[in-house]
């Protein structure tokens, strides 16, 4: 079913400074900025005539910005397209003329490689999630969106399952052939598959080389740009206070369910409880992301594994709040599923530990509370706290 993006309120706020807007490709980052900036100057970089005029003398914005003197909020779509152009807009805004820049971005590989420090201090860093069950209402269904994922574009579209497969073939195609960041994209494209079995795992880059039959380092080098890309990011270990010895690998987790989903083959050996527990996992993980990036005080999200195997899927720590959160995808608890939650208590009984699960009612195990994941889901919201 298709949904006008416009109809549906975002929970992002704009700073009233210049700010860099970053998230993938499809988020709404366009569609949001047109709708709260209409009156603005916007400069879309993904235009081949904007980008030849822009690219070849980036001088020329501070001409643009004389010809419109009325113009006070200026949008350049893609900044990573032309970065040549941060210094020019560093200096405007040292000059203090009153200008707001607001500069998307869908990949941060240029943009670290100019140097976004450029403008620290003077441009915030703020990031375009896809949509939250709190922003989607009465249309978030959670079958829906494990499969469908929470991609403005996929939701917007007639043909959602049309739109995801069709997605990293354009990454492939716009970013990373486009930028020659791979020498061979066939290579990459296998290794997006073999990366959709990591999803929500421990990240081993040994077995990864050799399921792609490629080298580990040509690994470490597909999983940076999938990092600078924004289609992918991983976990550490939490460590703080630690008394026990704890596992040193990341977890890895693709950007939103939607895109795991599509990539990830299935077939007769494929189970589709194991592809809906790590969709499901996947689904909590963009969502704490999403809330995290909204707050005004520092969280940090991370996951618990000792070397023993003893496992709690998401930590989240900060100034207000403690949690670890286990996720589990199945519609009634065992006295198995709070071993980690319980494990992590012993050491950390400062925390709230929540167990989410496909069930239907809320209750306490064990100093746990355990809480259906869609009520979580459907709750968090950026000017509450989780718990």
């Amino acid at each position: 079913m298709q949904h006008k993006l416009s109809s549906i309120t975002r929970f992002f706020r704009a700073p009233k400074q210049s700010f860099f807007l970053l998230g993938p490709r499809g988020t709404g980052k366009s569609t949001w900025l047109h709708h709260h900036f209409p009156d603005a100057l916007w400069i879309d970089l993904l235009d081949p005539e904007l980008f030849q005029f822009y690219s070849s003398q980036p001088i020329r914005l501070r001409d643009v910005l004389l010809a419109h003197p009325e113009k006070k909020v200026v949008v350049l779509d893609e900044i990573q397209k032309v970065p040549q152009l941060l210094s020019l807009i560093h200096a405007i805004i040292e000059e203090k003329r009153g200008y707001q820049f607001v500069l998307t971005g869908s990949s941060a590989r240029k943009l670290k490689r100019q140097g976004v420090d450029l403008l620290a201090g003077r441009a915030l860093l703020c990031h375009m999630h896809p949509f939250i069950a709190s922003e989607l209402g009465s249309l978030f269904n959670l079958d829906l969106a494990l499969k469908q994922g929470l991609l403005p574009l996929v939701w917007d579209s007639p043909t959602p399952e049309a739109v995801l497969k069709t997605y990293c073939a354009l990454y492939l195609k716009e970013e990373v052939q486009a930028e020659g960041l791979v020498r061979d994209v066939g290579n990459f494209a296998r290794f997006l598959e073999v990366m959709s079995f990591s999803h929500g795992a421990i990240l081993n880059t040994s077995n990864i080389a050799r399921e792609c039959s490629v080298s580990r380092t040509t690994v470490d080098t597909y999983l940076q740009i999938l990092k600078d890309l924004l289609l992918s990011f991983t976990l550490s270990v939490f460590t703080r206070c630690a008394q026990r010895a704890l596992s040193s690998h990341p977890k890895f987790y693709l950007f939103d369910a939607g895109i795991f989903y599509a990539l990830r083959p299935k077939g007769p050996l494929d189970k589709p409880d194991e592809i809906a527990g790590a969709a499901l996992e996947g689904l909590v993980a963009q969502h704490l992301r999403a809330w995290i990036d909204s707050q005004d005080i520092q969280y940090d999200l991370s996951f618990w594994r000792t070397r023993s195997g003893v496992e709690v899927d998401f930590v989240i720590y900060g100034e207000k709040g403690f949690w670890a959160i286990e996720v589990k995808n199945s519609s009634t608890l065992s006295p198995k599923d709070t071993h980690g939650l319980e494990a992590f208590l012993e050491e950390y009984p400062e925390a709230k530990a929540v167990l989410l699960y496909r069930g239907r009612q809320r209750l306490v195990q064990k100093r746990i509370l355990c809480i259906p994941c869609e009520e979580f889901l459907r709750e968090i919201n950026p000017i509450k706290l989780l718990f």
